[in-house]
């Protein structure tokens, strides 16, 4: 065999290994959004307490708030017919119906959520908490981020990984509905303040947006 043939053979091996050391370390997988598909490396990193979630360029730590913080929603009076930290503490929160202020919310079935998309008014919430005592919770129990990509949602299952598109601006972030919002006539989702900020309407309170589910295959 010649020397050229050699080397030839010799950097094909090198790039195989290369490529198996990758799929050691990450978890390449396929993302739907609607009517496309995005493809993308999906991460996922469990440290003690927290378990960061890192989607292409948005990552996601998640905290499992002490069940003494208050909610960021205190107004919720029950989740499936039990005290919203009883429901949460028996985990009976995904897809549980809660009452607001008397009213039943019933999320939606599991099958609807993966093609949801909507158009409407989002706003922000939540950055008020920094300057409270203590942490808070949101609806399935994680501790409330008001700098992390989060979000509230009325009737997707906890948590749903959503893609979240500015029409005034165009642009886009990829955040996880963890909490149930808002609860304001005319709005579709609430998203935290560090979301807001990113999206370009932090300082303006309400945009209009286009949100859609991510669907995880495999």
């Amino acid at each position: 065999m010649s020397l050229e043939k050699n080397k030839r053979l010799l950097w094909i091996l090198l790039l195989l290994g290369f490529l198996f050391f990758l799929s050691c370390s990450f978890f390449k997988t396929t993302y739907k959004i609607t009517k496309y598909t995005v493809k993308t490396t999906y991460k996922v990193t469990k440290g003690v307490g927290k378990v960061v979630y890192k989607i292409g360029k948005f990552t996601f730590v998640v905290v499992m708030a002490p069940l003494s913080w208050p909610l960021t929603h205190e107004e919720i009076e029950s989740i499936d017919d039990l005290s919203p930290k009883d429901a949460i503490r028996q985990g009976r929160v995904k897809r549980s119906p809660y009452v607001v202020r008397g009213k039943r919310y019933v999320p939606m079935s599991l099958k609807k959520a993966s093609s949801y998309r909507q158009k409407g008014i989002a706003s922000w919430y939540g950055y008020e908490t920094l300057r409270q005592k203590g942490g808070h919770m949101t609806a399935n129990g994680e501790a409330f981020d008001p700098k992390g990509l989060n979000a509230a949602h009325k009737y997707l299952p906890l948590p749903t990984y959503v893609k979240v598109t500015n029409l005034e601006n165009n642009r886009m972030i990829i955040v996880r509905v963890n909490d149930r919002g808002p609860f304001v006539k005319d709005r579709i989702i609430d998203l935290s303040a560090g979301a807001a900020k990113k999206l370009g309407f932090y300082k303006k309170g309400t945009t209009k947006v286009l949100v859609e589910t991510i669907q995880i295959e495999g």
